[in-house]
This record gives structure tokens, C-alpha cells and sequence, in this order.
């Protein structure tokens, strides 16, 4: 499953730590499996597990406490949107409404065609620019209000329909 290139991704990450904290590691390699992946499967976390030579049940931990980890396949857009309470109160829960409106699909689903997911997330610490939203784990979108989404979601289908 994990293939030697990826292992020599995985080596690259350990050169920056001391030989024996090869488990420091642990979260630059599940980043890489999921680029490559798309997800973190079980067997995934095993093999990382067995690379770092460290408990699979560590690696677990890891993987089941940060949310930027998929931990089942997701569409090719993941759109995590604030719903934290600065968020709430400013129209975080109102934006998931209205994507999972406008996709039809409920909170953690996947659209039909594959290509969004819609998930709930923790503070992405900017309170100021609400409702905020973390498109793939990479951008941060800010201001998010219903004309903003539709002009997103019109957006990216636009360019999956071009290519």
C-alpha cells in the first residue's frame, strides 16, 4: 500500500529528527499518505506505524485527533466549515446549512459525483473574518456568506466541468 516512493518521502521527514524520535514524524507522514491517498486507511496507519516503529494505536491517536485527517474517503473538495461558537454566532452554522442545501447532502457526506464533502470544524482562528471555511485543508476562505459559497461551489465545478 504505501509504496517506496513514498517511504522515501517518509526518510526525507526523518532526517529532520534525532535518530531515536523517529515517531516525531508521525504527523508529516500521515500528511504525505493522505496527499497521495486521499484518506487515512487503517492499514495506512499500520504501515506508518511500522515505519516510525512505533504502536499502531499511537498512530491512531494521531489520526483520530486532528481533523485535517480524512479517516474515510472524502469528494475531491473537502469543505470544513467553523461552526465553533464565535462562528455560531456569526453565521458559521448558517454557511453548512446552506452548502449542504445547495450539494444536497447532510454534514460529513459526500456529494454523488464525488467531488465535495461537507464537515463541520473546530476553530480556525479567525473569529474576525466569519463564517470562515478551510477548503482541502490548504485554504482558508474568509467572509463566507451565501452568495460567496454558491460563487465557490459554481466555481469548482466550472473547472471540473472545463477539464
Amino acid at each position: 500500500m504505501i509504496s517506496e516512493a513514498t517511504k522515501q518521502r517518509f526518510a526525507r521527514e526523518l532526517e529532520k529528527y534525532p535518530a531515536d524520535q523517529k515517531q516525531s514524524a508521525v504527523m508529516a507522514c500521515l500528511a504525505i499518505v493522505q496527499q497521495e491517498q486521499g484518506w487515512i486507511s487503517p492499514e495506512a496507519e499500520a504501515q506508518v506505524a511500522e515505519y516510525l516503529e512505533m504502536p499502531a494505536i499511537a498512530v491512531r491517536e494521531v489520526t483520530s485527533f486532528y481533523n485535517m485527517y480524512n479517516q474515510k474517503p472524502v469528494g475531491k473538495y473537502k469543505l470544513n466549515v467553523c461552526t465553533n461558537l464565535s462562528c455560531q454566532l456569526r453565521g458559521g452554522k448558517e454557511a453548512v446549512e446552506h452548502l449542504c442545501k445547495k450539494l444536497d447532502v447532510n454534514v460529513g457526506e459526500t456529494t454523488a459525483d464525488g467531488l465535495f464533502t461537507v464537515q463541520e470544524c473546530e476553530c480556525l482562528g479567525a473569529c474576525a473574518d466569519t463564517p470562515v471555511m478551510l477548503v482541502n485543508d490548504r485554504n482558508m476562505c474568509s467572509f463566507m456568506d451565501n452568495d460567496k459559497l454558491d460563487q465557490l461551489i459554481d466555481g469548482l465545478k466550472s473547472a471540473e466541468d472545463a477539464q
